[in-house]
């Protein structure tokens, strides 16, 4: 229930009285007198956006507690309806949406990739199994039906033929009659990617994964011939047609011993853009990056890294300056020009339909949010921005007619889909479903986030936001907890993020501060959205774990708060930020009350296999011991909170023995040690039911211990 302000005044009252006996009470512990998690996480998410290449028609994805479905709005009728009919919180996500030409059909990819083993999630064990399978769903009314296993549908600009991949092979879905005939397109070594179809739909390019190197592939589809272009002992990749269809540009990435990963990368051999002649196969390099800053290639989110404009101009990101920005270069070469100026970054990038302009979203003059701006392909004029406001958008896209939609949020509305419309002279974002939002979401009982800035022993100044309890009261001592992000590539933002782990986490925070706790939602180095410099801070993770250094900041900031009980504050996080809280609660055990670690990283040479399974511990004892020494493990023996361990026991990126050598060290040391385990499920939880069980046995732990 909510709590009416008569009563919070009673609970005032009665906290008065039991403070002056010596005792705190603050009002917003009492269960009952806050939303539930399960109401503040209980708003739909919005994941993808797509539009038709050619029909006016975007469509998206809803993630309602759970229960994907496609909704689509044309030209047809003016609201967005539901077109797929999906009941269950099963766990079977919704992606790799694509409309065939002609606007009308849309295929889409139904439940998860396989692991290294070739094993499928299948989050509610299902006897049955589960699959990873494309789907299509007419506009017209009819009910979504499964095509055939794979993923990637890629609809030919053309016709009715769909490329798509199956376990890393090249396949086919021709049309035949109503119904579509399915067949293996290549037989080859390595494992298909990135397929794109020429403009006129006979020829397929893609890349081809040989593990240490990779090779651009075109596929004629009328004389059933193949030709690579230009291969090399490098890494190509993205490529990318000419507007005319007879040349074809690609990123060259010079070949490197695979990194072992978790640490600063500022420098490597530059990166390059190729344009290859279709015809000949052969390729010249029209743009290469300097060394140092800008020579590590760093990839913005789009369907593809490189953009071929009109005016025969391809369009590329570039960290030069230290930020990641957009550049323009003419296919034939020279000198590019700078698109995106100013301290941000440049994140998701589509491009106009009719090629002449980039639509982007940024952080550039507002760091801990997201805004949408379009910009000129000749870069001839400035960057133009589009909705203004204390808002996050993301994913934007053009529709055939024109208009421009987004997936937008802000600190008290979650992820949806919007449309962007003029109310008067001012641009302003438009829910495209507004219905879909539950009457029970707590929107006006949401804490708006502020930003902080925090600065470590060693100069590196790192950022957050900071949720402070409602109605807070003067001379009140409140705990606190700090949650720690993923990844650690990731940005937390001032309102409900882009991402659906972290979606789930601000409803965290916002659950945890409507409690009574003040909250630190930190961005530490080697976080992104703060330039390059700061992302590859130096001794971060497997060589140092330096972003540790930002948890204290953190931490020391809070005990100087007077409204803060600097006896009682808390350590969350996920992964990445697992690994910080369980460093937490080993490399200070004097300022942490307790933690929630889920599928937390323990020690970094486990970590460090889990991505390159080959990964040889005595190749290198120094680098080895380093890791170890960064690692919580290697000072478990001070470990003395209470901390309770979350993880899914087909977690893909963390694996289970991170969490079972942690508990068995800790329960020798006597440690208290609760669990929550998921048979199945993997790191990102991909069933909604998962993510509440964890949050509510979280708030349950904290509640107890705190």
């Amino acid at each position: 229930m909510f709590t009416t302000p008569d009563s919070m005044r009673h609970l005032a009252r009665i906290s008065t009285r039991y403070a002056m006996l010596g005792v705190l009470l603050v009002a917003p512990r009492l269960t009952g007198a806050q939303p539930t998690i399960r109401q503040i996480d209980g708003a739909p998410f919005a994941a993808t956006i797509v539009a038709a290449p050619a029909a006016n028609a975007v469509a998206f994805v809803l993630n309602a507690r759970g229960v994907r479905n496609i909704w689509v709005t044309d030209s047809t009728r003016a609201d967005a309806r539901q077109v797929t009919a999906f009941t269950q919180d099963d766990g079977q996500d919704i992606t790799s949406l694509a409309f065939s030409a002609d606007g009308r059909t849309l295929y889409f990819v139904r439940g998860g990739g396989p692991n290294r083993t070739g094993d499928i999630p299948n989050p509610t064990s299902d006897p049955n199994g589960a699959e990873e399978a494309i789907w299509r769903v007419r506009l017209d009314g009819s009910p979504a039906a499964r095509v055939t296993e794979g993923s990637s549908p890629t609809p030919a600009p053309r016709g009715g033929n769909v490329a798509f991949l199956r376990r890393g092979a090249i396949w086919m879905a021709t049309a035949a009659g109503d119904s579509l005939r399915v067949s293996q397109l290549l037989k080859m070594r390595g494992s298909g990617g990135s397929l794109r179809w020429s403009p006129s739909g006979d020829q397929l390019a893609f890349v081809s994964n040989r593990g240490t190197h990779s090779f651009i592939g075109v596929y004629a589809l009328a004389s059933k011939t193949l030709r690579w272009m230009a291969p090399s002992t490098d890494t190509d990749n993205a490529p990318a047609w000419s507007r005319d269809g007879s040349r074809i540009a690609f990123l060259r990435m010079p070949y490197a011993e695979r990194q072992p990963g978790f640490r600063a990368t500022r420098s490597a051999q530059p990166w390059g853009i190729m344009v290859a002649d279709i015809a000949s196969g052969q390729a010249r390099e029209i743009f290469r990056a300097t060394a140092g800053r800008g020579s590590v290639y760093w990839a913005i989110v789009a369907d593809n890294q490189l953009f071929w404009m009109a005016g025969d101009r391809i369009v590329f990101p570039w960290e030069r300056t230290g930020w990641a920005h957009l550049y323009s270069v003419p296919a034939s070469g020279g000198t590019p020009s700078e698109l995106t100026p100013g301290n941000g970054e440049v994140e998701f990038v589509a491009a106009s339909k009719d090629g002449t302009q980039l639509i982007y979203n940024t952080n550039i003059g507002d760091i801990d949010r997201r805004h949408v701006m379009r910009v000129a392909a000749d870069g001839k004029s400035a960057p133009v921005a589009t909705v203004g406001g204390a808002h996050i958008a993301w994913n934007a896209v053009q529709s055939s007619a024109g208009g421009i939609y987004a997936l937008v949020s802000d600190a008290r509305l979650p992820a949806h889909a919007a449309v962007m419309r003029t109310a008067g002279t001012t641009p302003q974002w438009t829910h495209l479903a507004a219905e879909t939002m539950p009457a029970d979401f707590p929107s006006a009982s949401l804490v708006t986030p502020t930003a902080i800035t925090l600065r470590a022993t060693d100069g590196v100044q790192s950022y957050g936001q900071l949720f402070m309890p409602p109605d807070a009261a003067p001379g009140k001592k409140y705990p606190a907890v700090i949650f720690l992000h993923g990844g650690s590539r990731r940005q937390m933002l001032l309102g409900w993020n882009y991402g659906a782990y972290y979606h789930h986490a601000y409803a965290m925070n916002q659950a945890m501060a409507l409690r009574g706790y003040i909250v630190i939602s930190l961005n530490y180095r080697s976080g992104i959205g703060y330039g390059s410099d700061f992302r590859e801070a130096l001794r971060q993770g497997a060589t140092g774990g330096s972003e540790y250094g930002d948890v204290v900041a953190a931490t020391r900031w809070l005990g100087a708060r007077a409204d803060v009980d600097r006896t009682r504050i808390g350590l969350w996080g996920g992964s990445y930020g697992g690994y910080l809280t369980a460093m937490g609660l080993t490399r200070n055990p004097e300022l942490f009350k307790a933690g929630v670690d889920i599928h937390g990283v323990h020690d970094w040479n486990v970590g460090i296999q889990t991505f390159i399974p080959d990964y040889d511990v005595y190749a290198n004892p120094l680098a080895t011991k380093t890791a170890f020494m960064a690692s919580p493990m290697a000072q478990v023996k001070n470990w003395r909170a209470p901390v309770l361990l979350i993880h899914g026991d087909d977690d893909r990126n963390v694996r289970f023995v991170e969490t079972l050598t942690l508990i068995q060290q800790l329960r020798a040391q006597r440690v208290p040690v609760e669990q929550l385990v998921f048979p199945d499920e993997i790191h990102g939880f991909l069933r909604h039911d998962s993510w509440m069980r964890a949050f509510e046995s979280a708030i349950d732990f904290f509640g107890r211990r705190m």
